[in-house]
């Protein structure tokens, strides 16, 4: 059996990030929450005295206890920046009724918006409206609306 079960951010303020994503996306809490150290999470991670506070929320559209988006801390963390076009997860995207009211509930709760909001059709007929832009820690997210 294989079946997707989460996404992790590691988040500077998981409190914040974690009301940002259940007030902006509709993420809703399933009840696991996380205080996690020990030996297992050191040889886990790699890391020395590692530990690890956070909670999973379920994705939005789903129902059950997955997908989550898995939102931790750790006491410390190495620097980096987020890009559109670097190696690795790039963004999480959401399907949203509108591109433009989601876009200013995202800066309204501290996120930013990066590029421009577009329209376009596809060959086949579809149109879309895309834009990407940061939650309130600056990863990256794209709403995108079909009609």
């Amino acid at each position: 059996m294989v079946r997707y079960v989460h996404t992790n951010i590691i988040a500077r303020d998981p409190a914040r990030l974690i009301d940002f994503y259940k007030t902006v996306f509709h993420c809703e809490s399933i009840g696991e929450t996380r205080d996690l150290r020990g030996e297992w999470l050191d040889r886990l991670t790699g890391l020395q005295n590692a530990h690890i506070v956070g909670e999973h929320l379920r994705l939005p559209g789903y129902e059950g206890d997955h997908p989550t988006l898995e939102i931790f801390a750790y006491d410390s963390e190495l620097p980096a920046a987020p890009a559109i076009n670097r190696c690795g997860l790039a963004h999480l995207a959401f399907e949203v009724e509108s591109v433009e009211e989601t876009l200013a509930q995202v800066l309204e709760h501290g996120g930013s918006q990066l590029g421009e909001l577009v329209r376009t059709e596809y060959e086949d007929g579809r149109r879309a409206v895309f834009v990407y832009a940061a939650d309130c820690e600056g990863n990256l997210v794209e709403l995108q609306s079909w009609y």
